[in-house]
């Protein structure tokens, strides 16, 4: 058989890195989008979303087509309903624009079109939305936020949720699948849904113990970056573990997921205690560059506090739970100087007292702190040196351990990493 054509409903983070994908494996690709603008934007080569490698791979594509139109997706063999879901404070997600989006795509696809939900859904959405129809499946995305792109291309394994997974994958989709070369691991909607789930929650085992045991290295004298090591080496734990100390759990989507086990548990009445205390703990490192600075410079009178990286992690725009600005929102009475390499000036201006640099070292200039919240690569080009010309205080609050911790503190500076004591 022929090549099918895939197609794509939403453009927003995941739709677009997947449309990419596809196109970049050869496929003829439709990627639709309701808003006129965001399509022009993209058919200009005018991206929305900041992720490595995307330019390069829409443009070498060659396959891909924006649309604006969903009666254009009638020419798909295959089409993946993928807008990315937001959340709110509470981790709930909306799921009206995936219901919405769902609606037009049965609307505009031909009988014979298989429909796949991409985006993240809780269990029983899928079952619920089927209603009998043998096409419709749900795909599990392990999309990570600035390594979006190589997981497109290269997933570890792919995860489908189906009706029926005893019976075979229609064609199309079967031939699409079958150009990663991975695993394909079919099982029953529910199953396919928790499975997101419990990959996340996994994660926030890892990197909950880590917080915990890295604090407790900065209290005992420990150095958790020389304990890390032997854990990877660890056949049980391994090389790739989530073993670097962070502020907390941010970015929306492992916290929705633990928001959903918390709903989910509570109405089949299971336990679910331990997703409680993940979250307690994330609250509590959320506040660890707060409580040093504390016991600092505030205190100071008026002092001024330095910020390195708005976004919620390095290498993308998004800021949903972001460190950085939970901290400038803690800091309302105080003088900041800001620096993002992607983030604009519009994400601070809840804060009065607010100066955007146009770059980091501007952003240190006669600071009696600095802390550098977001791990951007440009940012371990720094040179200690230069940090302490530029700044009237000495306190590098750098969670992440960009500076080499040596010459931070050759160059005079209070150099403070998660994991490690204060004087170590």
């Amino acid at each position: 058989m022929s090549k099918p054509v895939i197609g794509f409903a939403g453009m927003t983070h995941l739709g677009l890195v997947s449309a990419a994908a596809a196109a970049a494996k050869g496929f003829s690709t439709v990627a639709f989008d309701s808003d006129p603008a965001r399509v022009a934007a993209l058919s200009a080569g005018k991206l929305h979303v900041v992720e490595p490698e995307l330019d390069a791979t829409i443009a070498a594509a060659g396959r891909l087509r924006f649309v604006d139109s969903a009666a254009e997706l009638s020419g798909c063999d295959l089409i993946y309903v993928a807008p990315d879901v937001p959340t709110d404070d509470q981790g709930s997600s909306d799921l009206s624009g995936v219901e919405a989006l769902l609606d037009t795509v049965r609307s505009a696809a031909r009988s014979d079109a298989v429909i796949v939900i991409l985006s993240q859904v809780p269990p029983g959405f899928t079952r619920r939305r089927a209603t009998g129809d043998r096409g419709l499946f749900c795909q599990v995305e392990t999309l990570v936020f600035g390594r979006a792109v190589a997981r497109a291309l290269k997933p570890e394994r792919i995860i489908v949720g189906a009706s029926d997974p005893v019976l075979d994958l229609p064609a199309p989709y079967a031939a699409f699948l079958a150009s990663f070369a991975c695993p394909v691991l079919r099982m029953r909607y529910e199953s396919a849904e928790l499975a997101k789930i419990a990959i996340n929650c996994f994660l926030v085992a890892s990197v909950s113990t880590t917080n915990m045991l890295a604090e407790l290295c900065e209290k005992i004298g420990a150095d958790w970056g020389e304990i890390a090591p032997a854990l990877r080496l660890d056949a049980r734990i391994g090389p790739h573990a989530y073993l670097a100390p962070g502020l907390g759990i941010a970015g929306g989507n492992l916290e929705r997921d633990l928001a959903t086990i918390g709903r989910l548990s509570a109405a089949a009445g299971t336990d679910a205690c331990v997703a409680r205390s993940w979250q307690v703990n994330s609250g509590r490192r959320r506040d660890w560059v707060l409580r040093i600075l504390h016991e600092t410079v505030l205190g100071d009178r008026d002092p001024l506090i330095a910020v390195l990286g708005l976004a919620y992690k390095e290498n993308t725009h998004s800021t949903k739970n972001s460190p950085a600005l939970r901290l400038i929102r803690q800091l309302a009475p105080f003088r900041l100087s800001v620096f993002d390499p992607v983030v604009g000036s519009e994400a601070v201006s809840f804060h009065g007292r607010t100066t955007v640099a146009s770059a980091p070292l501007k952003a240190c200039h006669d600071a009696q702190a600095l802390c550098i919240m977001t791990p951007w690569p440009a940012f371990r080009q720094l040179a200690p040196a230069a940090i302490a010309a530029a700044m009237r205080g000495r306190l590098v609050v750098d969670p992440h351990g960009l500076l080499d911790n040596a010459s931070a503190r050759a160059s005079g500076l209070d150099h403070r990493v998660l994991g490690r004591p204060a004087r170590g």
